[in-house]
């Protein structure tokens, strides 16, 4: 199969390496060249998809177009190309309007009866402020107090952000796929964040009782039922004195975690749904069953330093390539080249559980600052305050 990958970011990296496992052609398309994606794909075009006038006739020979971005003017036009050509398109336009909303989704979260993060004023300090149509992490700004939130309030205006409770605890992934009514809830992983609350680590089994996971995927569910998904959502949760709360949803695919979840059970979420979209009918039904541990990581190396970091690093490193046996690591998506002083790569490390996965990674790591020199080494995590001074470290939104 052909597929025509747009965009060549972070979700380009995701669709284009689960592409190729999947044995498909890639053909990866974005208006700049020195994007993280490029040699990740068999053909690359430097298109902007919005203004090109050949662009109808592009896709003769293509089966299926993959969007991996969230340019809403791109999307539009992707839309109309693919109903033009009559070349499937792996997008739900109308359940990722509502996600791509902050707002709107909390509207969905009610009507469904969805746990969610207590809006404020119904809750108490420290709270969340960040804006509605951001992805992720991306704006987010935590109040501690009246007189901080005075002081933004002053500041900035704050019309079209969600203001809402600041939740502490362990944070939560789970995909689920739709087509035509059928709905598929995949793994659930562990996310792990840096201090400004990007991901910075998926782990590949979460530990969660087996009440909370069916609960999880009851939400997710619910959820894909609510919107008549066509596509695929990521759900991300975090778990607060004992109550998963949904923290936001994205109906488009996202990064990191499909490619855990792929090395975890080996199953290829992309693959499934894609060939969903070119036969026009649902998947047969399949077990979700946990092969092994996975440690999926961000490092950056400079110099004499190591850090782990969310995978905002690995947006601006230029093109990735794929590593097979990377300084012990089953896989490395990197920008390293033997010649170079600083470098980026998201480690791939399995196990037979996630401890053997984790503790190969604590060695992998030791080689590469054994091999590079290095002298400091740095994983950060949010931290918090206490109510009596204390700092601490922490994960929580």
């Amino acid at each position: 199969m052909r597929v025509a990958i747009v965009g060549g970011k972070l979700q380009g990296v995701e669709a284009a390496y689960l592409a190729k496992k999947a044995g498909w052609e890639v053909v990866l398309i974005d208006k700049k060249t020195w994007v993280p994606a490029a040699e990740l794909c068999d053909q690359f075009y430097e298109l902007d998809v919005t203004s090109v006038v050949e662009w109808n006739l592009f896709f003769k020979g293509i089966d299926l177009i993959i969007p991996a971005l969230e340019n809403n003017e791109a999307l539009k036009s992707l839309v109309r190309t693919a109903n033009y050509a009559s070349v499937p398109l792996v997008f739900d336009e109308e359940s990722y309007a509502i996600s791509s909303s902050k707002i709107s989704s909390n509207e969905l979260f009610a009507r469904s009866g969805v746990p969610a993060p207590i809006p404020w004023p119904e809750c108490g300090f420290p709270i969340i402020v960040k804006p509605s149509d951001a992805s992720g992490s991306e704006g987010v700004i935590k109040i501690n107090s009246a007189l901080e939130y005075q002081r933004l309030l002053a500041g900035k205006n704050l019309s079209g952000w969600v203001t809402e409770e600041y939740l502490e605890g362990p944070s939560y992934s789970l995909e689920v796929i739709g087509f035509s009514g059928c709905y598929k809830v995949l793994k659930i992983t562990e996310l792990h964040m840096d201090e400004g609350y990007d991901c910075k680590r998926v782990v590949g089994s979460a530990i969660l009782s087996d009440k909370l996971k069916i609960e999880f995927e009851q939400i997710g569910l619910s959820l894909a039922r609510s919107l008549k998904l066509n596509g695929i959502m990521d759900i991300e949760t975090i778990l607060h004195e004992g109550q998963l709360k949904v923290l936001e949803i994205d109906a488009r695919l996202p990064s990191q975690t499909p490619i855990a979840v792929y090395h975890s059970t080996g199953i290829n979420m992309l693959e499934i749904l894609g060939e969903a979209f070119v036969q026009d009918k649902p998947w047969q039904e399949f077990d979700v069953l946990e092969k092994q541990g996975v440690i999926y990581e961000h490092i950056h190396v400079v110099d004499e330093y190591l850090e782990v970091s969310g995978e905002h690093i690995m947006a601006d490193a230029g093109p990735l390539h794929v590593y097979q046996d990377f300084f012990g690591a089953d896989e490395a998506l990197t920008s390293y080249l033997p010649d170079k002083t600083e470098w980026v790569a998201t480690l791939i490390i399995t196990g037979e559980d996630c401890q053997t996965a984790w503790d190969k990674r604590c060695i992998v790591l030791q080689e590469i600052c054994k091999a590079f020199g290095i002298r400091h080494y740095h994983d950060r995590y949010p931290v918090i305050e206490d109510s009596e001074g204390f700092i601490r470290m922490a994960s929580g939104r």
